[in-house]
């Protein structure tokens, strides 16, 4: 029996390092991405199902969201392809750090934050026991992921008009 576990192990072990051989840190981040809008969706259909208020429209509505949210990262995604561009074509632009990416990954870790908030949420109306600390928690995680994007990137709104 030790010997069939240790088997499945390092077969696991083996395909977890592949994948992240190929994928690299922000794979695995979309992926958590993916699985969080997964399980939003899932919580949210069994909350509509237990409340019996299940609507294929706004079911739909949801499946719409989450497809704006992927455009989105794909703009994002986008945006760091084209400073990527400027910044390793024009001499005159220096960084002293490689630009691999930087709004797509805020991007994706703010709507990472935001789906696992929507998820404590449901687990509540679901009638699980969610301590307020956590969605506290991740409701600072937002505002702070939000604010340190404005203030790294310099897109703070300004004041004059």
């Amino acid at each position: 029996m030790t010997e069939k576990i240790d088997r499945i192990r390092s077969v696991l072990t083996a395909c977890i390092a592949g994948l992240t051989a190929a994928w690299g840190w922000f794979g695995w981040l979309v992926l958590l991405w993916v699985a969080t809008m997964a399980a939003d969706y899932l919580t949210g259909t069994a909350v509509a199902i237990k409340s019996g208020d299940w609507q294929s429209k706004e079911a739909r509505e949801g499946l719409w969201h989450k497809g704006g949210m992927m455009v989105a990262v794909a703009a994002a995604g986008g945006t760091d392809l084209v400073i990527g561009l400027i910044i390793g074509n024009i001499p005159s632009i220096k960084l002293p750090f490689t630009y691999p990416a930087l709004l797509s990954t805020v991007v994706i870790v703010w709507y990472i934050i935001t789906e696992l908030g929507s998820v404590v949420e449901n687990a509540g109306q679901l009638g699980a026991p969610v301590p307020q600390f956590l969605r506290r928690c991740l409701g600072q995680l937002a505002d702070t992921v939000e604010s340190s994007a404005l203030d790294d990137t310099g897109c703070k709104p300004s004041n004059k008009k």
